[in-house]
């Protein structure tokens, strides 16, 4: 049964988010529209960056604990991870806005963002032979900054609020992906610093791929 693990793991994070979309509350199915072609943009980015980091050695895959379908040296369980979790995280950001209606952290995004890129960039800064440290931290501030001063974008607070919710699910379906272990880091290329078993890096990876997906989003649904 363990090669069942990481689909598993997968079925369980969709099938709420699944079953709650066709509610006339939130009604995210209306969304799809949107959301859709926001995944598949997302996925095209972070799948060619998994096929890399894989190649590179980054990390691996243990063949324990998935199918055994493999494409582009990715399990299949990875390519699906790309269209199932930001499905959820997403679904999560909608509930949020609508259940809450004040943008309770508009003032205090811009700071947010100031500190968290500058924090970013002086570690990426020290540990620029770390791959995956380097190009994590550094693609987040940049991407973060863009939204700040360029895109001046207005929904940067429910961004941020919306991944601190979503942190919960993701330390517990990333904590068995890194406990069992599913997926295996080389170290000399991180910072060796974790999160119970999460590497920290895959805090700023999951950020990244997450307003990746709400910058498409958003944009999509203005249309």
């Amino acid at each position: 049964m363990k090669q069942f693990t990481y689909v598993f793991l997968l079925l369980f994070t969709l099938s709420y988010p699944l079953y709650k979309s066709f509610e006339d509350k939130v009604a995210f199915h209306k969304r799809w529209k949107a959301l859709f072609p926001a995944i598949f943009i997302s996925a095209v980015v972070f799948i060619s960056w998994d096929i890399w980091f894989t190649h590179l050695g980054i990390w691996k895959f243990n063949n324990e604990f998935v199918l055994g379908f493999y494409l582009l040296n990715l399990p299949i369980e990875e390519w699906l991870f790309f269209f199932i979790i930001p499905y959820s995280c997403v679904f999560i950001y909608e509930v949020l806005n609508y259940f809450i209606k004040k943008d309770i952290l508009s003032k205090a995004s811009r700071s947010i963002t100031i500190i968290l890129c500058l924090l970013l960039l002086v570690i990426a800064a020290f540990n620029y032979e770390k791959a995956y440290t380097a190009v994590s931290f550094i693609s987040l501030a940049v991407f973060l900054i863009f939204h700040q001063f360029v895109l001046k974008s207005p929904y940067l607070g429910r961004y941020y609020i919306a991944w601190t919710v979503c942190f919960l699910p993701f330390f517990i379906v990333n904590g068995v992906l890194t406990a069992m272990p599913v997926l295996i880091y080389n170290n000399l290329e991180n910072l060796n610093l974790r999160i119970y078993t999460i590497p920290v890096e895959d805090v700023f990876y999951g950020m990244l791929q997450f307003l990746l997906v709400i910058t498409v989003y958003e944009y999509l649904k203005k249309k």
